[in-house]
């Protein structure tokens, strides 16, 4: 049995919500359609994961990225943790610098405070 951290069952939880969102109103929540997971964590056999540097996987690059612009933002990334969960200085690195380039780079614990968040984003006008 494949194990699920607490982190990836409440991003699975935000995917399902959103996905809903999304097909009961297509015009209202467009910009969840184009919500993507970045699969840059998670436990990897040693080959799959020098596969994955090679093809250009980097440390602490948040875990969500909807590229939508709204307000002043290009869009919006966020770096997913469970309730107790810390950042990495990798993580903190990138959030600092999509921040300066025009994104806005947020941590969100857990479904409820991403959910709100990105509801949030997609009122900016």
């Amino acid at each position: 049995m494949e194990y699920i951290s607490n982190e990836s069952e409440e991003q699975i939880k935000l995917f399902e919500w959103a996905d809903r969102q999304y097909r009961n109103n297509m015009v209202k929540y467009e910009y969840l359609g184009l919500m993507f997971h970045i699969p840059n964590g998670g436990k990897r056999n040693i080959t799959t994961a020098v596969r994955l540097k090679r093809e250009g996987v980097k440390r602490g690059v948040p875990d969500i990225f909807i590229p939508v612009p709204k307000g002043k933002y290009f869009g919006l990334f966020i770096e997913m943790k469970s309730k107790n969960g810390k950042l990495t200085d990798e993580q903190k690195f990138w959030i600092e610098m999509l921040n300066e380039l025009g994104y806005k780079a947020i941590v969100c614990k857990g479904f409820e405070e991403a959910r709100d968040a990105v509801l949030e984003y997609g009122n900016l006008s």
